[in-house]
């Protein structure tokens, strides 16, 4: 255990970060005393705070190689990042009446999805990305353990937010996604908008920094 103290404890409060406060006692009390627009506030800016002091902890931790970083992994880590960012891009801070993290939700027009009509929780498939890209890239014990599961959560988190989003808005939440899916999968970029190119090549040019 010697070197891994601070790595464990690291992973315990990340996800604990991130099942306490979101649970039906805790968020509306936290709501009402800070606002919707305070707590996400908050809220974003702990969750980024301890995912950044993971990833350090992960660096500190012993190093136990399990596998060499090769070209081949090298070309699939690249291009599974350029997805995430472009995912990223597409889906931040838009309306997204079927996840977290949207904007304006009221606004939603299922005639013109965007990210939405590949995926309702375009913010944890960017993560789910990110996490299989970095698992990839550093094939040792330390880091395994933290992207691994960060991935796998986000897969799960999708799951259980759809649960929770579909129990609060009852048959409106199937309603929309029955017409967002049903449009045809060439609506994914349409209209191409000049905010659509602008975040297509922010997420894009991301990849550069």
């Amino acid at each position: 255990m010697q070197g891994w103290t601070e790595f464990i404890g690291a992973m315990a409060v990340f996800f604990l970060s991130h099942a306490v406060p979101v649970r039906p006692p805790v968020k509306p009390w936290l709501v009402r005393h800070l606002g919707a627009r305070g707590f996400s506030l908050i809220y974003s800016i702990l969750s980024l705070m301890i995912l950044i002091w993971l990833i350090v902890a992960a660096g500190r931790a012993p190093y136990v190689p399990l596998w060499d970083f090769g070209v081949a992994v090298r070309h699939a880590t690249l291009m599974l990042m350029l997805i995430a960012c472009l995912v990223l891009a597409l889906g931040i801070a838009r309306p997204n009446p079927f996840s977290f993290g949207g904007a304006r939700n009221d606004r939603f027009d299922p005639t013109q999805p965007g990210i939405l009509r590949l995926t309702r929780h375009p913010l944890l498939l960017a993560l789910a990305l990110w996490g299989g890209a970095h698992l990839l890239a550093n094939g040792d014990l330390a880091h395994v353990l933290l992207f691994a599961p960060l991935a796998g959560f986000a897969v799960l988190g999708g799951k259980m937010i759809t649960r929770r989003k579909r129990r609060v808005m009852g048959a409106k939440y199937d309603r929309l996604w029955a017409e967002t899916r049903a449009l045809p999968i060439s609506r994914l970029l349409w209209p191409l908008s000049s905010k659509v190119i602008l975040r297509l090549l922010v997420g894009g040019g991301s990849m550069a920094v």
